[in-house]
């Protein structure tokens, strides 16, 4: 019998060079490939998940991959992957409220913290949200400082404020791309 393994493949999108990663159990891994190495993706996935990463195919990603697609031409706005999100207790809850915001609608950092009880942790929510390992599908890029502004993302904010754009339809398809 093999060791369970987590099952990884690049992909591109309109915003970059994705790396995406599955276990038997869903999508664990949607980074920027240009966030982290894939070394430094190894060490902490093997970490919380206890499995070496090794490049393939799996059903995952490929129905993963399908839904980027959609989504990228605005033909999806939830996506239905199943995932394996570990983390700590605390990351847990401010990944599964990231899941609740609505395609097209952002949230600030305090407004998580509140929602998940605990009004003064504006900050680790901003943690969190940074160490959110499945960006897009877990939406990351929907949280905003309080006063309206961008702030924080693992991609870089101008990929942040161009996924807003995408969802929010204030430009077309060609200008977003």
């Amino acid at each position: 019998m093999s060791n369970p393994t987590i099952v990884y493949r690049y992909m591109d999108s309109p915003l970059g060079t994705l790396i995406a990663g599955t276990t038997s159990k869903g999508c664990c891994l949607l980074e920027f490939r240009d966030k982290h190495s894939l070394i430094d993706i190894n060490s902490r996935y093997n970490k919380w998940y206890k499995m070496d990463c090794t490049e393939g195919t799996h059903s995952t990603l490929d129905k993963l991959e399908s839904e980027l697609k959609d989504y990228f031409e605005r033909k999806l706005q939830n996506f239905s992957i199943s995932l394996d999100l570990r983390g700590t207790t605390f990351e847990i809850s401010v990944w599964k409220e990231l899941q609740k915001i609505p395609y097209g609608e952002t949230r600030s950092y305090i407004d998580i913290a509140r929602v998940i009880g605990n009004p003064s942790a504006s900050r680790a929510v901003g943690r969190a949200n940074g160490n959110n390992p499945v960006a897009i599908v877990v939406p990351c890029h929907r949280v905003i400082a309080s006063n309206g502004t961008l702030h924080g993302y693992g991609g870089g904010l101008w990929r942040k404020e161009k996924l807003l754009a995408l969802e929010s339809r204030k430009k077309s398809l060609t200008e977003f791309m």
